[in-house]
């Protein structure tokens, strides 16, 4: 599997992991395998199970995350964000935050499809309202100003 976690010990054995329908899977061990994670769960006894498993998104409640810092923002609290630039031009609904070592992309989809990936720099974000559901972000000719 494909940690998106930052905590050190949601992979320990013992740790508890739900899937979209809210079922629970305890882990019993896991172990590095390359840039991802051999995981065994409680119940899951052989390939056959595990592959039951495949394509599934592995999540823990909203309650058992800790405050970020001042200026960061879990991925789930930005999806569905508007993300406009400084002069108003709509950019759309950020879609996905996709995790990149320098920083991380938000992909941002507007009304007719297009996307337009917006790098999660200082300089380049105004201001990011969670409760308000907006991102403002600066204008950069042929990022997110094309017509410049």
């Amino acid at each position: 599997m494909q940690s998106r976690s930052d905590n050190p010990d949601r992979w320990t054995p013992g740790s508890i992991v739900f899937d979209e329908a809210g079922t629970e899977y305890r882990v019993t061990a896991a172990r590095a395998h390359g840039s991802r994670l051999l995981v065994s769960f409680e119940g899951i006894g052989d390939r056959t199970a595990a592959d039951g498993l495949r394509g599934r998104e592995l999540l823990v409640p909203e309650s058992w995350l800790p405050d970020l810092p001042e200026g960061e923002w879990w991925p789930h609290q930005l999806e569905g964000c508007q993300v406009v630039t400084e002069r108003g031009r709509d950019l759309g609904l950020l879609s996905e935050v996709i995790a990149n070592p320098a920083n991380d992309l938000w992909v941002a989809v507007d009304g007719s499809g297009k996307e337009t990936l917006v790098p999660v720099l200082k300089d380049l974000l105004v201001e990011v309202d969670v409760p308000g559901r907006r991102i403002v972000v600066r204008d950069v000719p042929g990022l997110t100003a094309p017509e410049d």
